[in-house]
């Protein structure tokens, strides 16, 4: 009898045993599983893409050169530029927002009694774009950028030197609604952006402090004394429209021209409906970075055709359907050494309405054009 019990007893427990072993090893297989989803997650997390990406490049270039006897000739100068090209980028399931931002300034030293410090470059660009993808690699949507200076820009001669540009003189507002395509091939990043609802507003603003100011500056500059200056005398220049304000306006194509190209009178803006493109490569290979964007805009009516505002009516006999606006600029860098880095900076402008001088003064539309070659400290991420 004992041996009976006994060997029931011995039964009981294996089999106790031997269920507590499966639910062990079924808790320990759960337990695993939730582990390996978890490091997988996690992994996902360090290395998938996320959400947020905000790259760029800021850096100082520096040059300088001095001269003692050198029979070739030349002045001691110094020169340096400070510049930042930063993007910001938000990319999460159909919803796509990108942030460019370019700027720079630099001066220029010369040994020299007349002007010697002298403005040699000078830009500010933002550009923001909120996409929706419909599409793989589709995205509706809506853009917006603008375009001016920080500072007086003048023309650089012999004598006085007469301002030619300022902050929002000119200045390029855009925005609008179209279809961008988007595609990401060998660590190349390529857009092509086409809004036929593109509206353009270009400003060339002079408040009154600033054009009295280089209005007396010009006349004294000619010969008056500077004690006949009063609030006559400028009226009198304004109404000839040889004021600092109506200048500008002149070259930046703001002022209003009837449809036989005679000037009606001076405005801040000038707002234009149209065409707009944009296309862009950007390409990046351990520290090597090359960037390039093309930029078009025309207005679809000009030559003084009116709308609703007169205020608004396309002024400029050359801005119709097919003159284009033109931005193509070009980036390359190269980082080295940690902190140095070598650049080529390209920009070429062409506004149909927009007059430049050439050395005899003769004002008419001409490409733009703006080369920087720089080593110095830099940073990119």
């Amino acid at each position: 009898m004992s041996k009976k019990i006994l060997s029931v007893a011995l039964a009981l427990l294996a089999a106790l045993t031997m269920t507590a072993q499966t639910v062990d090893k079924a808790k320990v297989t759960t337990n695993a599983d939730a582990a390996a989803k978890a490091g997988e997650s996690l992994k996902g997390l360090e290395n998938g893409e996320k959400a947020w990406k905000f790259d760029g490049t800021i850096g100082l270039n520096a040059a300088a050169t001095g001269l003692v006897n050198w029979a070739a000739g030349g002045k001691n100068n110094v020169n340096g530029i400070v510049y930042a090209k930063l993007h910001l980028l938000y990319h999460k399931n159909a919803i796509a927002w990108e942030t460019n931002f370019d700027t720079d300034f630099g001066m220029t030293w010369i040994q020299q009694d007349e002007d010697p410090l002298q403005k040699s470059s000078d830009n500010i660009k933002l550009a923001t774009k909120f996409g929706w993808e419909f599409k793989e690699t589709w995205y509706l949507t809506v853009l917006g950028g603008f375009q001016s200076q920080y500072a007086l820009g003048r023309e650089y001669k012999t004598g006085y030197n007469p301002g030619i540009s300022k902050w929002l003189a000119p200045s390029y507002t855009d925005i609008s609604v179209g279809i961008d395509w988007k595609k990401s091939y060998k660590g190349a990043d390529f857009s092509i952006y086409l809004s036929p609802i593109a509206g353009r507003i270009t400003t060339a603003y002079t408040g009154n402090a600033w054009n009295e100011k280089y209005t007396k500056e010009a006349w004294v500059a000619e010969g008056n004394d500077e004690t006949l200056w009063n609030e006559t005398v400028y009226e009198v220049i304004k109404t000839t429209n040889t004021d600092f304000a109506s200048i500008l306006k002149d070259r930046n194509g703001v002022s209003y021209y009837d449809v036989n190209g005679v000037k009606q009178y001076d405005r801040n803006a000038r707002a234009e409906f149209g065409l707009s493109f944009k296309g862009s490569i950007a390409y990046a290979y351990k520290d090597f970075k090359i960037g390039t964007t093309l930029a078009l805009f025309t207005p679809y009516a000009g030559k003084g055709n009116p709308i609703v505002d007169p205020y608004f009516q396309y002024s400029n006999m050359n801005r119709h359907f097919g003159q284009f606006d033109v931005d193509w600029d070009v980036a390359l860098s190269y980082q080295f050494l940690k902190c140095l880095q070598i650049s080529l900076q390209t920009n070429l402008k062409y506004y149909p309405g927009t007059l430049i001088a050439d050395a005899n003064g003769v004002e008419k539309e001409r490409v733009q054009f703006k080369g920087i070659l720089g080593l110095g400290i830099g940073y990119s991420f």
